[in-house]
């Protein structure tokens, strides 16, 4: 399944992670769900942008990092319990926006609306796993083609993730009783992202544009039921 929806992120842009965290539900004690899979993320990520690393847009990274993490040790010292089912409604609805909406103005777009999107979502981050398909859909709109959209939106996602790896292993998560999971997975990542990537430069940008919207789309859905069905 870690190869499956490697492969899935890696040929259509995103949709991977929400996949695997479903699949892990089935299978995990509920303590080991996050922090597993979040370092499991965190290194299809790395592989991802290891990979790719070519097409990453380095300066959209550059403002991008510093901002993403000062949101996570901005909610690290808040130490705030926001409603997850209204962080999830807020995601769904801009994801769907962004998706089928008009076209942001390019000042939204610029650094500072990147800015600002790092630092929401580094600081949601935290509280709700539902932070990617709304990086995703922001680096798609700022992105020239789909390489560069798939390999800065693995570098975005690297910087988002490594923090929850500190946050749960200060507060007491043995990982070192999951490595061999954990080191499995990210191997079997690797060889799903390899493929994935192949399939990508297969795609057109037409195709690639229409499959990225419906799988954001399909993502936006399930944060809605989620939110409804939520406390």
């Amino acid at each position: 399944m870690s190869a499956f929806t490697s492969f899935v992120t890696a040929a259509l842009g995103a949709g991977g992670g929400a996949i695997l965290i479903a699949f892990m539900a089935l299978i995990l004690p509920p303590a080991a769900i996050i922090p597993v899979h979040g370092l499991v993320q965190l290194g299809s990520n790395l592989g991802r942008g290891a990979l790719s690393w070519r097409h990453i847009h380095w300066p959209t990274l550059a403002v991008f990092a510093p901002l993403s993490l000062a949101g996570a040790a901005l909610a690290s010292w808040l130490l705030v319990q926001l409603p997850g089912s209204v962080l999830q409604l807020a995601i769904a609805l801009f994801v769907l926006y962004l998706c089928w909406g008009p076209a942001l103005p390019k000042r939204a777009l610029g650094r500072f609306g990147l800015g600002l999107a790092a630092l929401v979502t580094g600081f949601v981050s935290l509280f709700v796993g539902a932070s990617g398909p709304l990086v995703a859909a922001f680096i798609k709109a700022r992105s020239a083609d789909r390489f560069q959209a798939v390999a800065t939106f693995a570098g975005a996602m690297s910087i988002q993730h490594a923090p929850k790896a500190l946050v749960f292993g200060m507060a007491g998560f043995v990982f070192k009783d999951w490595w061999p999971l954990i080191l499995s997975m990210f191997l079997a990542g690797l060889l799903g992202t390899w493929l994935g990537l192949k399939t990508l430069g297969r795609l057109s940008e037409a195709r690639f544009h229409r499959l990225f919207q419906l799988v954001l789309t399909a993502l936006a859905l399930q944060l809605l039921w989620e939110a409804a069905n939520g406390p």
